[in-house]
């Protein structure tokens, strides 16, 4: 009885914590998947020094600046240059020849993280000849991520391991032109951003924004509830073209959603669904 009576104690908690978030800031998380939200939350009560999720929330509830740090922990921003690298060199085999039929091209990187996903793409488009005619939307919920995003500093000590997923993924030239460095970091080339825009989005509460040829949302769904799930593949339906593309990742899936009928599946292994209706 007395496990039970923490347990709902603490959900209690997460939900006061999580509801005074969305009224005083904006930012809802109330639908992502519990046990994981919980985790996140009692680490950052920790990273405090605090005791309790109350004490949290009223630290977050009357500091701005510990409510920033606790997006920025929420949000988990995990990620690399051409990760997965399996699904870029899918991306250039299947991908790229449906692309070159387009005038002009819309790509959504939504969830972007720090953007090292969307220089990859950036990159793979120049080396395919397509990076003139599009247009690279990038998105998050976390300003701070986004800030490094638009500078295109990174540190130098992850260019061994790019280097390493940029060959894998089918790259074409050297990594190393790609970027200046110096000191402890790196910054891309300029000519890989001046067709990029990035803004904060939040897939929880914000809308469709633009008509997109393709959309890519990796691993960012596996922390939500599948209400917010279905929610987010709504609005990624509304935003695809018909025969735009839709890219999840290798650990998503678009069945058992509402939307399941409306796509047909590109890649079975990498989850690229190709809209059809």
């Amino acid at each position: 009885m007395i496990v039970n009576n923490l347990a709902e104690r603490e959900n209690i908690e997460v939900d006061l914590l999580m509801d005074g978030v969305h009224r005083l800031y904006g930012y809802d998380f109330r639908n992502y998947a519990r046990a994981s939200l919980t985790r996140r939350i009692w680490h950052h009560v920790h990273a405090e020094n605090l005791k309790s999720i109350s004490a949290l929330q009223e630290k977050v509830l009357h500091d701005r600046a510990c409510f920033e740090r606790l997006v920025q922990n929420l949000s988990i921003p995990v990620t690399e240059m051409f990760r997965d690298p399996s699904l870029f060199r899918m991306f250039r085999e299947k991908v790229v020849p449906l692309l070159r039929t387009y005038p002009y091209i819309r790509i959504w990187h939504a969830g972007c993280s720090t953007g090292e996903e969307v220089y990859s793409m950036a990159i793979l488009l120049h080396e395919e000849g397509l990076l003139d005619k599009a247009r690279i939307y990038a998105t998050d919920m976390n300003n701070r991520s986004l800030q490094q995003a638009r500078e295109g500093v990174f540190g130098i000590e992850r260019m061994q391991l790019y280097t390493k997923n940029y060959l894998e993924a089918g790259g074409k030239r050297s990594f190393s032109e790609y970027y200046t460095a110096k000191y402890s970091s790196v910054i891309f080339q300029p000519f890989l951003r001046k067709n990029m825009i990035f803004a904060e989005h939040n897939l929880a509460t914000d809308r469709s924004f633009n008509e997109f040829n393709v959309i890519l949302c990796r691993n960012v769904m596996i922390y939500f509830n599948d209400e917010l799930r279905d929610q987010v593949h709504g609005l990624f339906n509304e935003s695809l073209s018909r025969f735009g593309i839709l890219v999840l990742g290798s650990k998503e899936s678009m069945q058992f959603t509402e939307y399941s009928d409306s796509y047909e599946l590109l890649d079975r292994v990498e989850k690229v669904y190709r809209k059809i209706n």
